[in-house]
């Protein structure tokens, strides 16, 4: 707590005060937490002081509050990048990163618990720098570092508020910024160093080295590459759910299965079911194996039954079973193209109630899976043709944005997006632009894959059945078929590689 309280002091995050009148402190409290290393051994005990900032109103205390942070998919993209191109990759954190950011606010909260100001006790705190718990904390810490990257000449990307770039000569140092976390890597180790050194000098600090565990996101540097996976927190949470111990299952849903909301069938805890799916939501970050079932799932949130909740746990005697498999993002070698391959698929009609199609893409680069989803599409498809062609037209959008994030990362493609999908009549519709009586219906922003196929910046490329990897994110496939699209998705056993 002292340490804490330092830090404040250090940061000059407040001065002592008496309060204006008609305004109210915010009041304080104090959050203990042990982090722990991946290991499970305790790493540091912390003392966080934290605002309490549901009591603060809005336009009062604070106006914006929205921070741009890195998706986990830009994660997945840079780690691929840096593996393919061996270079080293080092993780950041920011001591009481929230404490850095100005207020543009007038705020004062009151002495932290344990600790006065005075001896009648009326003084307060105003605050020159954010806190923890306060709304506009995270917004604030963002101004200000964003504002301290450009101003040592990173440019920040276009399409990923999260990601920067610093490029001199022929050398490219890439920061990408989750909150108090920072992922660096680059093509030379001095600069990265001379980066590193700069924002010690700003922010309080703590260098963690090379990279091995990345918000909740673990990282084994293997001869053939860096493996992605997330073992520790699927081992937390088979345990949280008390089934580390359970039956392994080999797909993590069962053939033929068709969920269906039935308020005639029992009912079972929702708080349970809910942390149950936003568990395995997070794991989906690094299995798209699993991201099929995961979705079925969760479309049955709000009413909860005992079929939905048997369902649930499939996924978690599957995942009991594949605790060691993982993603492996490849080193260069001679044959490998700087490409960008990606899969569309559509089950037709195949929700049981409304009749919507579930729609999957998935994206390779370099090798490695990049990009992946599973979901329902908004319309209802009158054929599988339609179905196909939307579900080609959510890949489209998706390999734009990923184009232009390869574009500000400096990383060059050696050809045109290829875009496999394995209905004939989708991608004739995609590129011939004809619009008949089985066609005029569809809306035009499903039409976006044909400027795409028109401008030559999507090639679509017809793959069967069984090479289409994306098949196993929109519908449940038995034993074997299954095993053979996982190894299709580039989802690999790390124990094959020891």
């Amino acid at each position: 707590m002292k340490e804490e309280l330092a830090s404040i002091e250090r940061n000059e995050t407040w001065e002592p005060a008496w309060l204006p009148k008609g305004k109210k402190p915010i009041d304080l409290k104090w959050v203990f937490r042990i982090k722990k290393n991946p290991d499970g051994t305790i790493a540091k005990y912390k003392a966080r002081l934290v605002a309490r900032g549901f009591l603060q109103k809005e336009g009062v205390d604070y106006d914006e509050v929205f921070a741009p942070v890195a998706r986990l998919e830009t994660v997945r993209i840079i780690t691929a990048v840096a593996s393919f191109n061996s270079w080293p990759m080092y993780q950041l954190d920011v001591k009481s990163a929230f404490l850095n950011g100005f207020l543009e606010e007038e705020v004062y909260v009151t002495p932290p618990p344990g600790f006065s100001t005075s001896e009648d006790g009326r003084k307060v705190y105003k605050l020159k720098k954010a806190l923890y718990g306060l709304k506009q904390a995270p917004r604030a810490w963002n101004k200000r570092i964003d504002n301290f990257l450009q101003k040592i000449d990173f440019v920040k990307s276009k399409v990923e508020y999260g990601v920067y770039t610093l490029t001199k000569g022929d050398n490219v140092v890439i920061i990408c910024l989750y909150v108090d976390d920072l992922l660096i890597t680059g093509s030379n180790e001095k600069l990265i160093q001379e980066v590193k050194k700069k924002m010690m000098q700003e922010f309080e600090m703590t260098d963690l080295g090379r990279m091995s565990y990345f918000l909740g996101l673990e990282f084994r540097d293997t001869e053939a590459g860096l493996i992605l996976h997330q073992k520790k927190y699927a081992t937390e949470m088979l345990k949280r759910f008390n089934m580390l111990n359970c039956n392994a299952a080999v797909t993590p849903m069962e053939t033929g299965l068709k969920l269906v909301s039935n308020s005639e069938e029992k009912q079972v805890n929702p708080t349970l079911f809910k942390q149950i799916v936003g568990s395995l939501r997070y794991l989906c970050n690094s299995r798209p194996d699993i991201s099929f079932a995961v979705g079925m799932i969760s479309r049955f949130m709000s009413d909860p039954r005992l079929s939905h909740l048997l369902a649930a746990k499939r996924v978690l005697r599957y995942i009991r079973g594949t605790l060691e498999f993982g993603l492996l993002f490849p080193k260069k070698h001679d044959q490998q193209k700087v490409e960008l391959v990606g899969f569309s698929e559509s089950d037709w009609s195949g929700d049981a109630e409304d009749r919507r199609s579930t729609a999957g893409y998935l994206f390779k680069f370099l090798g490695v899976p990049i990009s992946w989803s599973s979901k329902k599409q908004s319309v209802v498809a009158q054929s599988s043709c339609e179905a196909e062609y939307i579900a080609a037209a959510s890949a489209a959008c998706q390999a734009a944005w990923i184009r232009f994030l390869l574009k500000d990362l400096k990383v060059k493609l050696n050809s045109t997006v290829k875009l496999q999908v394995d209905n004939k009549y989708a991608i004739n519709l995609a590129s011939n632009p004809i619009a008949h009586g089985r066609t005029k219906h569809i809306e035009t922003k499903f039409h976006y894959i044909r400027d795409q196929v028109e401008k030559k910046k999507i090639e679509l490329q017809y793959c069967s059945t069984e090479q289409q990897a994306g098949d196993v994110l929109t519908k449940a496939l038995g034993g074997h078929k299954f095993k053979m699209m996982r190894e299709l998705l580039g989802v690999i056993n790390m124990d094959n590689l020891n």
